[in-house]
């Protein structure tokens, strides 16, 4: 153990954080453990500054970037001897992490700022600004906060149209909470939650059954072909709600804020069109 300390010691030695007169650098470098943080710094920061992203952003199941930026960045599992391999000057992480963790960064001199999982878009739009202010490009964050609410300003429904009752179906059933930033999102964009309707909560339980006595007029089934959970959400009995229209929903743009918020708000503005032409069954093969 003394040894493991005296070599992250000698390798903090030769860290360059500090700005001149010791001061700290305006755009300091960064080391991410969050995916949804990896999102926006992938967007706000300067290249350079992201030393890495966390392994979760490699992952196409877990990850809310497109996998061509995600990969112009190095990935890291998160534990401390990587971070101080990397010197970084701030560890960007959520506040699930673990606090010996955090209590070993700190002391070895870097800095380690924790943002909540969010849960609305107001929420989204103040973790944006934050982290554009830690990477020292505020005027960045601004402009993400400006091209979410275009998008959810052309997502909008006309005042006049009443909200479609809709399902988010994860796989293996699962259904997202009221206060979930993708509920608060479909709100925006024309939609109600039936599932919270129904009493669910987040990570609750929707069974096929319950789905048949009781259907909403659309389904968003947002399964991971990849696994086979989400043989339930294509399963034929479905085919038999007439007055139910079913469309893909990218799991990828339940769980982040940040850029995702345009993707999710386009979509789904792009489900309400395609509702609104009539039909009943739509696409629900990824």
């Amino acid at each position: 153990m003394r040894a493991l300390l005296a070599a992250a010691l000698a390798a903090l030695a030769g860290c360059t954080g500090p700005g001149p007169a010791g001061q700290p650098r305006e755009r300091p470098t960064i080391v991410s453990l969050n995916p949804c943080s990896d999102a926006i710094l992938a967007d706000v920061a300067d290249p350079s500054q992201i030393l890495a992203i966390s392994h979760y952003s490699h992952d196409p199941r877990s990850s809310s970037m497109d996998m061509r930026v995600a990969h112009r960045f190095p990935a890291t599992g998160g534990t401390v001897e990587e971070i101080l391999a990397l010197k970084p000057d701030v560890v960007v992480a959520g506040t699930f992490m673990p606090s010996a963790t955090r209590i070993a960064l700190e002391r070895f001199g870097i800095r380690v700022e924790s943002f909540a999982i969010e849960h609305d878009v107001p929420e989204s739009i103040e973790q944006i600004r934050g982290l554009a202010r830690l990477t020292g490009h505020p005027e960045r964050g601004e402009r993400l906060v400006q091209g979410i609410e275009r998008a959810l300003a052309r997502a909008a429904p006309a005042a006049s149209s009443p909200a479609i009752p809709a399902v988010v179906w994860q796989a293996g059933g699962i259904v997202p909470g009221p206060d979930a930033l993708i509920s608060d999102i479909m709100r925006r964009t024309g939609f109600s939650s039936h599932s919270a309707a129904r009493g669910l909560r987040q990570a609750d339980y929707l069974p096929l059954e319950e789905m048949l006595a009781d259907p909403p007029r659309l389904i968003l089934a947002a399964g991971d072909s990849s696994t086979g959970e989400d043989r339930m959400l294509q399963h034929p009995a479905l085919e038999s709600l007439a007055d139910t229209r079913r469309h893909v929903l990218d799991p990828s743009l339940i769980f982040c804020g940040g850029p995702t918020i345009i993707r999710a708000a386009e979509r789904l503005r792009e489900i309400r069109q395609a509702m609104a032409t009539g039909g009943t069954q739509a696409e629900v093969a990824g």
